[in-house]
């Protein structure tokens, strides 16, 4: 190996520089999902060493930061009003980190995206490839999940960007719309009423529905619509997987709505978009509000919304 590369290789495994000590960063990540055990998860580390860490504050502080609750724990006064300073620095820590990585000419660290399971097969190697070929000091950290669930996570603060999918009018500012998909009806292959590929909404009168229960997006939508337009929404079954709702399509239970193009699909299953109106969800990239916008999570963004064809 020549001196060049051995520098190369020096400087993209020079570890991260550590600017806010460990513990404040733990303290955070409790805060953001209410309790030890889901922080312990989010962080990949035994929940005994969380609770130290927080115990290590709380001696150095003097106080109590925490007080436990039947569902987890929340802050205490003391911790309510230590909040807003450790979010700063810890956001200020992490910039300063991301622009010393920065200096190495490399994108650098650890960058957590969440998939909704119909994009894992579209999404999830094209992504790892295109990571480990232009970026190879990034590290993903895919997870797969329904839509609410991934928006949770955004929230809390466990993962820096997710794939999830958006109803008309629902989408923020900062979301990157990666495909507009046509909401269908999905029901049993050979089913005449889907034989033309194409059904208004009105026909939707008094048939047996397959959606997810409330407070679900795509049902409250359903809903606000079959209001507006004095249409009576026969709901014959609550199912919130799109996979469980086909299946109960597929034997005969009702017709289920969902952003499913009949191409592909599976044999026992039709599929008929609906017009009058026509309904559209859009699959949008999210990206968290507690998470840091590092140089890595930014190019890593910039790769999804380049692959964002696939979705088409």
């Amino acid at each position: 190996m020549n001196r060049s590369s051995m520098e190369a290789r020096a400087k993209n495994t020079q570890p991260d520089p550590a600017i806010i000590e460990q513990r404040w960063l733990v303290f955070l990540r409790v805060v953001a999902v209410g309790s030890l055990s889901k922080a312990a998860a989010a962080l990949d580390m035994p929940q005994s060493m969380v609770s130290r860490h927080i115990a290590q504050l709380e001696q150095q502080c003097g106080e109590r930061l925490f007080r436990r609750t039947g569902r987890g724990v929340v802050l205490t006064e003391v911790g309510e009003q230590l909040l807003p300073r450790i979010g700063e620095l810890a956001a200020g820590a992490e910039r300063l980190a991301d622009d010393i990585r920065s200096v190495r000419g490399q994108p650098v660290g650890e960058v957590m995206v969440g998939l909704l399971p119909s994009a894992v097969g579209r999404l999830a190697g094209p992504l790892f490839a295109a990571a480990r070929a232009q970026m190879p000091g990034v590290r993903l950290h895919l997870s797969e999940g329904a839509s609410a669930q991934l928006d949770e996570h955004l929230r809390e603060g466990r993962l820096d960007m997710a794939v999830v999918l958006r109803e008309d009018g629902d989408r923020a500012d900062d979301e990157d719309v990666l495909a507009r998909l046509a909401l269908h009806v999905v029901g049993p292959a050979g089913d005449p009423l889907l034989a033309h590929g194409e059904l208004p909404f009105a026909a939707l009168a008094g048939l047996p529905l397959v959606v997810p229960g409330r407070p679900h997006l795509l049902r409250a939508r359903l809903d606000r619509l079959g209001a507006e337009h004095a249409l009576p929404l026969n709901v014959a079954v609550e199912v919130d997987s799109v996979r469980l709702q086909y299946e109960v399509a597929a034997a005969g239970g009702g017709y289920a709505i969902a952003a499913a193009p009949p191409a592909g699909m599976d044999r026992r299953l039709a599929a008929a978009r609906i017009v009058s109106p026509e309904l559209e969800r859009y699959v949008v990239l999210a990206v968290s509000p507690r998470r840091p916008h590092t140089r890595a999570s930014r190019e890593v963004r910039r790769v999804i919304c380049r692959l964002a064809p696939s979705f088409t």
